[in-house]
């Protein structure tokens, strides 16, 4: 086989990103848009020794779940990777998806994994979750200014009118920045050149409280007439709580900068999560999905078997959105991050909610745990939510050292978790007793899971 030949394949399975995958000829085949149960005509792409990329030339038969997809840029957007995939049978690949992972990864046999996991946790409604939007700034091939996401696997800008994920206000207040652009001539930034004043538009809604925050980031320390961006966005929406300008002069592709400045408003917005509020500046971490974001926490802290008497520590604890909503139920919650600037946001959190059982520390695990359980604080339960690569070496090896009764994982990468799941549950210590998938991210190819290890 060479490039560009066409062949009939049929799609038995999806990758890590979504895309299809069959064999033809003894090789295994990716196929971007293609889902499980197709047969369709494809062209070879790029051929490897004993695989290949191809693309959809013609359905010649569809499968029974294939649906069409809401968005009208789901095949060139980068953001939706199995839109065109029945709900239902995305939840039940998503949990099989998981299982896999601890099978192949963690080194699990097949029937405990099934035996232990539970179903898959979905959304009643899988459109219009997010509460936090993106949107990188540029110009077409016309010369006339887009706004949306980046195309798969590129920093080409598919102009986006509505993405079906995020809420509906956020088309309104792009085209109020549009034209306060136009009338002012401002130029998007360009990565080429490094020239060019706005770089991206970042709106956050309080799904509960009706704030809704537009952040601009600049390449530049200011914008040109203020007062008609504000009057621009006021009129777009009536739910505008905060407007603020983000720093970033540097030539790399990290969104924010250092410095945020508010023009008009309060500088942060506030959110729930059942009955603790947090407040959120454009910088924070906190979870895109509320209402899922709930659900996972109530896993967790089942899984957790807090009886009003434990000490829980959460690790990875960012503003402390877990760590408080465990202190309502342990006898002491202690959370611990890296990041200063969340630690800080953590402590903040807990005074506005009264809640007095909660601490904060900022350092690294491997340093600040083993100090304070010397102190006397002896883990009963260590809660975990690490970012998508998962726990390093060192803090697996201080948890095992600190042998707490319980430990409950939550993770946004299955794979890093069953990695992790694999190193615990090898030291003789642990036993994994409980899983679940959770659906944060409808449509595409992403999926949570929360996990519990008891002591042997």
């Amino acid at each position: 086989m060479k490039k560009n030949d066409t062949f009939e394949i049929e799609i038995t399975d999806l990758g890590t990103h979504g895309e299809g995958i069959g064999r033809f000829d003894g090789m295994t085949f990716f196929i971007k848009d293609a889902i499980v149960g197709d047969r369709v005509l494809a062209s070879a792409m790029k051929l490897k020794k004993s695989y290949g990329y191809a693309r959809i030339v013609e359905i010649l038969e569809p499968s029974k779940n294939r649906v069409e997809p809401k968005c009208p840029i789901a095949k060139t957007c980068g953001g939706c990777q199995i839109q065109n995939m029945d709900y239902q049978a995305q939840l039940a690949w998503k949990e099989q998806m998981v299982r896999n992972d601890l099978v192949r990864l963690g080194g699990f046999d097949q029937a405990y994994i099934d035996s232990i996991s539970e179903s898959i946790i979905g959304m009643e409604n899988p459109w219009r979750y997010r509460n936090k939007a993106q949107y990188p700034v540029g110009l077409d091939k016309n010369g006339e200014i887009v706004m949306g996401f980046y195309a798969s696997h590129s920093h080409r800008i598919i102009d986006a009118e509505d993405c079906y994920l995020g809420a509906e206000e956020n088309h309104d207040l792009l085209e109020a920045v549009k034209s306060w652009m136009v009338k002012n001539h401002v130029k998007p930034y360009d990565e080429v050149t490094g020239k060019g004043l706005v770089r991206h538009v970042l709106i956050r809604q309080g799904v509960h409280t009706d704030q809704t925050m537009v952040c601009l980031i600049i390449n530049g320390t200011k914008i040109p007439d203020e007062s008609g961006l504000i009057a621009y966005l006021k009129a777009a929406s009536e739910r505008i709580y905060s407007i603020s300008i983000n720093v970033n002069k540097k030539r790399n592709n990290v969104i924010l900068g250092e410095e945020t400045r508010t023009i008009w408003g309060e500088d942060t917005i506030t959110d729930k999560i059942g009955d603790i509020s947090f407040r959120i500046s454009p910088k924070s971490f906190f979870q895109v999905n509320p209402e899922q974001m709930e659900k996972l926490y109530q896993k967790a802290l089942e899984y957790a078997g807090l009886t009003g008497t434990e000490y829980v520590y959460d690790l990875y604890c960012g503003i402390g959105t877990i760590s408080l909503f465990l202190a309502k139920k342990a006898g002491h919650v202690t959370g611990i991050e890296i990041v200063p600037e969340a630690i800080q946001d953590a402590k903040e959190n807990a005074t506005r909610n009264a809640i007095g059982n909660a601490d904060f520390f900022a350092g690294a695990t491997e340093d600040v745990l083993p100090k304070l359980v010397r102190e006397g604080n002896k883990a009963d339960v260590i809660m975990l939510d690490p970012p998508r690569k998962g726990c390093e070496a060192s803090v697996i090896e201080t948890i095992l050292g600190e042998k707490p009764e319980r430990i409950v994982y939550v993770s946004c990468d299955p794979a890093t978790m069953a990695r992790d799941l694999k190193l615990f549950c090898a030291s003789g210590e642990y036993q994994l007793t409980k899983a679940c998938a959770v659906d944060q991210f409808g449509h595409t190819a992403h999926c949570e899971a929360v996990v519990k290890l008891e002591r042997i």
